[in-house]
């Protein structure tokens, strides 16, 4: 799996793990040169309180299109600390 934004890949896995039809990456294959850290965080009731990155390429940024749980719930273990997209990243295989 690839996510891509601003026609880079700034994460590729084969290993991703497929939750409420989002693809979660592992930490170790997101090109963290293009990741900042934000101060956005959300709550979801049955995984914790998510994280987030702002994703930037060629100085455009996509505030807050990656998130991630540092820690979950029991029943989301497998994708503690992965990172999954939205708002315009594009996931393919």
């Amino acid at each position: 799996m690839k996510a891509i934004w601003n026609n880079t890949v700034v994460a590729e896995s084969d290993e991703t793990v497929n939750v409420e039809g989002n693809p979660y990456f592992p930490v170790e294959s997101i090109k963290k040169e293009y990741f900042k850290p934000s101060n956005t965080h959300s709550t979801c009731p049955w995984k914790g309180e998510a994280s987030y990155y702002t994703v930037e390429v060629d100085g455009q940024e996509n505030k807050d299109a990656a998130w991630y749980y540092p820690k979950t719930s029991e029943l989301a273990k497998s994708i503690e600390g992965k990172v999954a997209f939205w708002k315009g990243v594009k996931v393919e295989e």
